[in-house]
């Protein structure tokens, strides 16, 4: 279990980017929270720099998009997952729990 921040210091719509390895971004998607592998599996690009729309987040280097509850990229030019992690809050901080297989769901 991983800390990343507080609550109140991810408002909806933003994300953050966590140093672990490999980096995790964590979303606040709407209210609700979600953690990925930070770096696309097209090309190594953040994904917490990218654009973030309802459960998607597009690639800020080429446009790929992927599902943040599931990891599926959503269109080309990604065609391979990215691992998702379970994300948790405890006394108003946001922890993560990493996974070790791709596609893990939340």
């Amino acid at each position: 279990m991983i800390p990343v921040c507080r609550l109140a210091d991810l408002p909806a719509g933003a994300s953050v980017r966590v140093g672990t390895t490999p980096p995790v971004a964590v979303f606040n998607a709407d209210g609700e929270l979600y953690a990925i592998d930070d770096t696309c599996t097209h090309q190594d690009a953040s994904l917490s720099e990218g654009w973030l729309e309802g459960c998607l987040v597009e690639c800020p280097l080429h446009a790929a998009s992927f599902d943040l509850r599931t990891g599926q990229p959503t269109c080309l030019p990604a065609r391979r997952p990215v691992r998702t992690h379970r994300v948790t809050v405890d006394d108003g901080i946001i922890h993560v729990h990493l996974f070790a297989e791709e596609g893990t769901a939340a």
